[in-house]
């Protein structure tokens, strides 16, 4: 069974869940009205973090899955808590600048590539038996 990668799942989607309300409590806090997709700072920043975590969500999901059913649930669901780690690190850093988003940006991007080498690694082995 998977249980700590389907866990680690969820807590991604918890995270995405707490940034797009993160963005709808920035629109109110800046005034910035729906439908626009900018205006005062603090509102671009919110929204990037959203979409930049919708962005990497394809990538990091498949290859976390793939992984567990390879590899190893447990380390699977240790990498993509990294992820996640990544993300919140990413979160707090871009919330105060834009130029502060690299440490996080830099932990969940080699998560997510570890994830995806891993899986594919595992996926090729199997194919050359």
């Amino acid at each position: 069974m998977y249980h700590l990668t389907a866990l680690v799942t969820l807590l991604a989607i918890a995270f995405y869940f707490f940034t797009s309300l993160n963005v709808s409590r920035a629109r109110t806090k800046t005034g910035v009205k729906a439908p626009a997709m900018s205006g005062h700072p603090d509102f671009e920043r919110a929204f990037r973090v959203q979409m930049n975590t919708l962005e990497w969500m394809p990538i990091v999901l498949p290859a976390l899955w793939l992984f567990a059913v390879y590899i190893s649930d447990a380390i699977a669901a240790g990498l993509g808590a990294v992820w996640i780690v990544g993300r919140v690190v990413y979160f707090v850093g871009y919330s105060k600048a834009a130029a502060k988003r690299g440490p996080g940006f830099a932990i969940q991007g080699i998560a997510a590539i570890a994830l995806w080498a891993g899986a594919l690694g595992a996926v090729m082995l199997r194919l050359v038996k």
